[in-house]
């Protein structure tokens, strides 16, 4: 059986069409139409990953990510009709992985469903490098579980990180104190930087420093070299 999808769009048209296509391609594909649909959808059958339209008739699209991303990192790809960098910026911001402007072809979405499928199979399975193969890191009284894929805050609680934002740290404490570009975080990351837009590592550091930092308007663990990328600025002890 393939991945199952679930597309959560309020056009009856779009929707039919993007299921004929999708089953084509070998997914298994659900529908809903407005955000109680795929509220229950989601609830009833575990979906793979989530297309879900910005503009439904009964809430936005913008609400459903953000409830999903406190109980899941299932990946989720925003699809919209405005092309609004600011739309895009506040999609990522909520935890999705990609965001699609409308029109757009069944082709292209394919391609970047199979990408962001193929990010979320290699984070489950560990990204085995050579510092994965190393089972946790510590720094600042923080640890990464890197086996189990989990982030301990210094008084034991558990911070959910999606796929991506662990993956993104994990680049950064792989070499600290050292300036790392917004090409290589995204090539570290397994993401393709001919594909990604200017703004998205920024948007998923922004949300790392607001469940790491104490302060995430003066960040100790993650500090931006202006023009140039990012540096994790505390000493990282592996064990």
């Amino acid at each position: 059986m393939g991945q199952r999808i679930l597309i959560v769009d309020d056009s009856p048209e779009l929707g039919e069409s993007l299921q004929l296509y999708l089953s084509r391609q070998g997914f298994e594909v659900d529908v809903a139409h407005n955000g109680a649909e795929g509220r229950a959808l989601i609830d009833k059958r575990k979906a793979d990953l989530i297309l879900l339209d910005v503009n439904l008739p009964d809430e936005s699209g913008f609400d459903i990510a953000r409830d999903i991303r406190r109980i899941s990192a299932i990946p989720i790809i925003m699809l919209t009709g405005r092309k609004d960098e600011v739309d895009r910026i506040v999609g990522l911001d909520l935890g999705a992985d990609d965001y699609v402007a409308k029109p757009f072809s069944a082709g292209e979405l394919a391609a970047r469903i199979r990408a962001v499928l193929r990010r979320a199979e290699a984070a489950a399975a560990g990204h085995r490098d050579d510092a994965r193969e190393k089972q946790n890191a510590w720094f600042g009284g923080w640890q990464m579980d890197l086996g189990r894929r989990r982030l301990l805050s210094p008084d034991g609680r558990e911070i959910r990180l999606t796929a991506g934002e662990f993956d993104l740290l994990l680049a950064l404490v792989k070499y600290p104190l050292q300036v790392r570009s917004r090409e290589q975080l995204l090539t570290s990351t397994g993401e393709n930087a001919a594909e990604a837009f200017d703004r998205a590592i920024d948007t998923r550091i922004t949300r790392l420093r607001n469940k790491i930092e104490p302060d995430p308007k003066n960040p100790i663990f993650i500090r931006t070299e202006r023009g140039v990328g990012y540096v994790f600025c505390q000493k990282v002890n592996w064990r």
